[in-house]
C-alpha cells in the first residue's frame, strides 16, 4: 500500500510548493476550509499565487491570512465581501480577481476533476461575465463557454480517512471540498480523524483515495463562525 499518510504539514507539502502556482481550496465561508495547510502555505512564504476557492476568507483567517502577507495574486471566487484586505488590494490594483458564480465554480472544479475540458452554461449570459467570452446558440438559447479547473496543487478539509485516502466529510463542511479534492494534480487533506482500513462504509465514502495523494491529521479545527446572528429572547 502506498504510504499517504505524513507527520505534519511542512512534509505533506513538502516538493509541491513553487511560486506562481495555482492552488485550489476547499470551504465555504469558515466552514471546512483547510486551516491547517493554509498556515503551512503561509509560514513557505509562496508567492505569486492563483488561489480558486469559493471566498477569500476574513481578514485574520483562512485564505485572508495569505492575502495579508501578499502571497496571493490572483482569486478566482464567487464571494469576497467578508474581507477588508482584499477589498483594498483589489481597488488599490494590487489583486487581480476572476469573479465565477458559485455554481458555475463549482461546476468548473467538478469538470477539470472528470477531464472535460470546458462546458456551456446560460448563467452569466447578457452580463459583464460573457465580455470576450466564447458564445453558442443551443435550441435558440445562448449559452457562456466556461473552462474547467485543474489546479497545481488542491488543498481540503475532511472529517475522517482511512490509510488509502478516502474521505468522508462532516455535514455542511462537505461544500466545496469533495470538488476541491478532485481537480488538483496533487490533493492534500487535511483530516480530523483518522480510522484504520476498512472502516469507512464504502457507501459512505464521499471523496475515493484514488483522488488523494497525501492526508495530514489537522491541528487547527477552530471552526469559528463567520457572522453570528442572534434573535432577542421574548419578554
Amino acid at each position: 500500500m502506498v504510504q499517504k499518510i505524513y507527520s505534519n504539514a511542512v512534509a505533506a507539502l513538502d516538493g509541491h510548493l513553487i511560486d506562481g502556482m495555482t492552488i485550489v481550496a476547499g470551504g465555504f465561508g469558515l466552514c471546512g476550509i483547510p486551516e491547517t495547510l493554509i498556515a503551512a502555505i503561509r509560514a513557505a512564504g509562496t508567492r505569486d499565487l492563483t488561489v480558486v476557492s469559493n471566498n477569500a476568507g476574513v481578514d485574520d483567517f483562512g485564505l485572508g491570512l495569505l492575502l495579508r502577507t501578499r502571497q496571493i495574486r490572483k482569486m478566482i471566487s464567487s464571494y469576497v465581501g467578508e474581507n477588508r484586505e482584499f477589498e483594498r488590494q483589489y481597488l488599490a490594483g494590487e489583486l487581480e480577481i476572476e469573479f465565477s458564480p458559485q455554481g458555475t465554480l463549482a461546476e468548473r472544479m467538478r469538470a477539470g476533476g472528470a477531464g472535460i475540458a470546458g462546458f456551456y452554461t446560460r448563467t452569466g449570459v447578457g452580463t459583464s461575465l460573457a465580455e470576450g467570452r466564447e458564445v453558442r446558440v443551443f435550441d435558440s438559447e445562448t449559452y457562456l463557454l466556461e473552462r474547467g479547473i485543474v489546479a497545481d496543487l488542491a488543498i481540503v478539509k475532511a472529517w475522517r480517512a482511512d490509510p488509502h485516502g478516502n474521505l468522508v466529510f462532516r455535514k455542511a463542511a462537505r461544500n466545496f471540498n469533495p470538488l476541491a479534492a478532485t481537480c488538483g494534480r496533487v490533493t492534500i487533506v487535511e483530516v480530523e480523524e483518522f480510522v484504520g482500513s476498512g472502516e469507512i462504509d464504502p457507501d459512505h465514502i464521499h471523496t475515493p483515495g484514488v483522488f488523494v495523494q497525501r492526508l495530514i491529521l489537522a491541528e487547527n479545527n477552530e471552526k469559528r463562525i463567520e457572522q453570528r446572528t442572534i434573535r432577542a429572547e421574548a419578554a
